[in-house]
């Protein structure tokens, strides 16, 4: 959608509109128009455009390893060989550096989180009209919709449902591994007695309780608010004329490869650390 086509403000909202689908309250399944179906769908609708590519950036990455570990050569390692193992070893050195436990989950689950957010959080380096465009041509030429009506979120982290998907997966990890490793007792033996003693329990509780929750919310709206304000500002830059467009651009996006990394980085790190944690059993 060339942004000629809509008001600045439209246009912005056009971006930030997720392909909704869901039940509307008629009782007939499809797909949003507008803002206002999406929200009468209710909580169980679904973002289609989060979950596909979310879902196709995943594979990818099982892929990518998979390729590298069925061609892997201790004689003659190739380029991309080399380049997996030393981010195998990034993670590996943080996980030592991070998580005194034992479990051998963590390593892994830091490798995953943290390649599919890179893959997840690049999306945003592909300009923010080439995409939608494609896809409203698509939904034109083959199935004669509006384009105006067609949506599509490229980077599944500015989706708070992503990145909240993924930190509530996360803790419910730190719960299982909390009561696995210090038993139901000492779990809640923490929460109630920690860390002013068994006389200020209700204050105990309170500390904890949001200390506790607080993890996959800092998680979560952490990647989110810093994916979405990166997003937003290439929307703001296409609005622009041609020849402003480039020279703004362009080092937004070298800058912005650092955002992506960094955040990525952060997650992981929390992940591990908030694992550590959670096999911790001193007190």
């Amino acid at each position: 959608m060339a942004s000629g086509e809509l008001t600045s403000g439209a246009y912005i909202k056009h971006h930030l509109q997720n392909l909704t689908y869901g039940k509307f309250p008629d009782g007939h399944w499809g797909f949003a128009e507008n803002a206002i179906e999406a929200k009468e769908m209710g909580f169980m609708a679904l973002h289609v455009d989060t979950l596909g590519f979310s879902f196709v950036l995943g594979a990818l990455f099982l892929f990518l390893f998979a390729q590298a570990a069925k061609r892997a050569s201790i004689d003659a390692p190739i380029g991309f060989q080399n380049f997996i193992e030393s981010i195998i070893d990034f993670i590996d050195d943080n996980v030592r550096g991070s998580f005194n436990g034992k479990n051998p989950m963590v390593a892994p689950l830091a490798l995953t989180t943290f390649i599919w957010i890179v893959l997840m959080n690049t999306m945003d380096l592909v300009p923010v009209d080439w995409l939608p465009v494609l896809a409203q041509k698509i939904g034109a030429g083959i199935f004669g919709v509006d384009p105006h009506h067609i949506f599509l979120k490229v980077v599944p982290t500015t989706d708070p449902n992503m990145t909240f998907g993924m930190s509530i997966g996360i803790f419910l990890l730190i719960l299982y591994y909390s009561v696995k490793e210090k038993g139901l007792g000492g779990f809640i033996g923490e929460l109630t007695l920690h860390p002013f003693g068994k006389w200020m329990l209700p204050a105990n509780l309170f500390l904890e309780g949001v200390n506790l929750l607080a993890k996959p919310v800092s998680l979560a709206l952490r990647l989110f608010g810093n994916m979405y304000a990166g997003e937003m500002i290439f929307i703001l830059i296409a609005l622009l004329p041609f020849w402003i467009q480039w020279s703004l651009s362009l080092p937004w996006a070298i800058f912005h490869i650092l955002i992506v990394l960094l955040q990525a980085f952060i997650f992981m790190t929390l992940v591990i650390v908030y694992m550590d944690m959670a096999h911790q059993k001193e007190h």
